[in-house]
């Protein structure tokens, strides 16, 4: 019945469109795969293809084929690079993805062990994966995701690495900075500087400014954690950001730091693994150190 082979042709027709040049991309001959493909037709008695002019479509049967090889292809691909690297004595490469902009400060002090550590280790960081890495780690793009907001799927793990306070952060000599803390009323005439992110995954607005009905005067983005803080020491606005990295900027900065209402809010943060692979050494070590750097 099906192979992988079927799924490799199902997924090269639809990425090249005719059958000489999907036979082309898989180095193989057309009518080979043309007769790879009528074979697995006659099994399961439906066409999973019809041309149109050059070009072919999948059927129906044929979409399904595609739906179970782009999940399981991946997976084939992701495997066999790891016995690759086994095999040559290699101990692996670490793909991380962020979701959490100013968690790069946080991440380069882990990096910095680990690659002492485990110097057979290859590291790369992707921040285009900045707001959409689960899909990411799902299709095995990524074997890492930091992020503050995991959400939980059957075959991923998210383990809580450490724990911090989101706040507000304003000029030192903005009339607030004289307070302990901030009510959303307050910041209706305030200007908001924020990373490029919809504003409904903005815990000022989901937890602070929504649930009171208020909001801010203007809402702007900026791309680096430097430039907005630079921004806010001159006045021109305010901007949340944890705790911990508030404080490191403060020392270097004319800036202070405000509890949201009375409790404040509350954040952790998260690296999510595919479920097994936590069990991984040097998987395993860069989780371990990520929980005892802050």
């Amino acid at each position: 019945m099906l192979e992988r082979f079927h799924l490799e042709v199902l997924a090269a027709i639809k990425e090249q469109g005719t059958l000489t040049q999907a036979a082309e991309s898989l180095n193989l001959s057309q009518s080979a795969l043309s007769h790879s493909i009528k074979k697995l037709e006659g099994q399961i008695k439906t066409p999973v293809w019809q041309k149109e002019g050059r070009n072919l479509r999948l059927t129906n049967a044929g979409e399904q084929i595609l739906t179970l090889a782009n999940r399981v292809l991946p997976q084939f691909k992701h495997t066999e690079h790891l016995l690759r690297q086994i095999a040559k004595g290699e101990m692996g490469s670490l793909r991380i993805g962020m979701e959490c902009h100013p968690c790069y400060q946080w991440l380069l002090k882990v990096i910095e062990p680990y690659l002492v550590k485990w110097p057979n280790v290859d590291i790369d960081v992707k921040q285009e994966f900045q707001f959409g890495g689960l899909g990411a780690l799902h299709n095995f793009e990524i074997d890492i995701l930091v992020t503050p907001d995991p959400l939980y799927k059957p075959n991923l793990t998210f383990i809580p690495v450490f724990d911090y306070e989101h706040r507000l952060v304003v000029a030192s000599s903005h009339p607030l900075a004289r307070q302990d803390s901030i009510m959303p009323e307050q910041l209706s005439e305030e200007v908001l500087f924020s990373y490029p992110v919809e504003p409904e995954r903005l815990d000022i607005y989901s937890q602070f400014l929504n649930p009171a009905k208020c909001t801010v005067k203007k809402h702007k983005t900026i791309e680096t954690t430097e430039i907005m803080l630079q921004m806010v020491a001159a006045g021109r606005g305010v901007c949340a950001l944890p705790g911990w990295l508030v404080d490191e900027f403060a020392k270097k900065m004319a800036i202070n730091s405000l509890r949201f209402g009375q409790d404040g809010i509350r954040k952790q943060i998260f690296v999510g693994v595919r479920k097994g692979e936590e069990q991984i050494n040097y998987l395993s070590e860069f989780i371990a150190l990520a929980q005892h750097v802050r």
